[in-house]
């Protein structure tokens, strides 16, 4: 049967090679049966700029996306709040193409909406100025210019800053606001949701006005790598 199959935080790096080897595996042998792989953000734990590519950083990663698609697999890659740098050279490189958050899909007779998710996360302000901030033109290009080893270090510093805050952070805080998602699915006349970020698996309704409609949230893949298939029967999770 012709599907699709949706994929997010992946947070792959050298640090954590089992993840790295698991999903590579999962292109080889199950994302190879599909017509389309998606992936919703945070492919990468983080991405300092593409000139990483020169120093063979996913190399591997990017030869299996690449090679995904010469069989015939549609590749989409949307930024995620790590990996929001990935840019042309990637691109180029993998053969994947860049999706815009949000975009809009019609699958096997399904409206499907996707989003990486952090957009929705209104009530964590600190984290949505700090968005702004970074992905506005002039930091990006300020920040690239800088050498890569110097990125990495800003980079691994904000990493710890942000662990910490999530320690004292309310639950609540980091995950999605309903009246921001009711607004996003109004806006796209009440479609199916599909995003990751929170890292919270699981299958939501939403009752909006006379309108009825799901969202499906994507695992993590720090423990086990999961997810979702789409076909004309629906929506199905699943566990590698």
């Amino acid at each position: 049967m012709q599907h699709s199959l949706f994929i997010s935080d992946l947070h792959l790096c050298e640090s954590r090679p089992t993840i790295m080897k698991a999903f590579n595996e999962f292109l080889a042998h199950t994302a190879i049966h599909a017509d389309a792989l998606y992936i919703l953000g945070d492919l990468f734990e983080y991405w300092a700029g593409d000139d990483a590519i020169d120093c063979g950083t996913h190399s591997e990663t990017i030869d299996a996306l690449r090679q995904l698609c010469s069989q015939g697999v549609s590749v989409f890659v949307m930024h995620g709040n790590r990996d929001f740098l990935l840019g042309d050279r990637f691109i180029k490189a993998s053969n994947a193409s860049l999706l815009a958050d949000p975009t809009l899909v019609s699958l096997y007779g399904q409206r499907i909406l996707l989003s990486h998710g952090d957009t929705l996360c209104t009530d964590d302000l600190a984290y949505q100025q700090f968005k702004l901030q970074v992905r506005s033109k002039q930091w990006q290009l300020q920040f690239l210019s800088q050498p890569l080893a110097s990125r990495i270090a800003y980079i691994e510093s904000i990493r710890q800053k942000s662990e910490q805050q999530k320690s004292v952070k309310s639950m609540l805080i980091m995950d999605v606001n309903n009246s921001a998602v009711s607004q996003l699915l109004s806006q796209h006349d009440y479609p199916t949701l599909i995003h990751g970020h929170t890292h919270r698996p699981m299958q939501h309704q939403h009752q909006i006005g006379n309108h009825r409609c799901e969202r499906w949230v994507l695992g993590d893949w720090y423990d086990q790598g999961s997810y979702l298939r789409v076909d004309k029967l629906g929506i199905h999770p699943r566990l590698l």
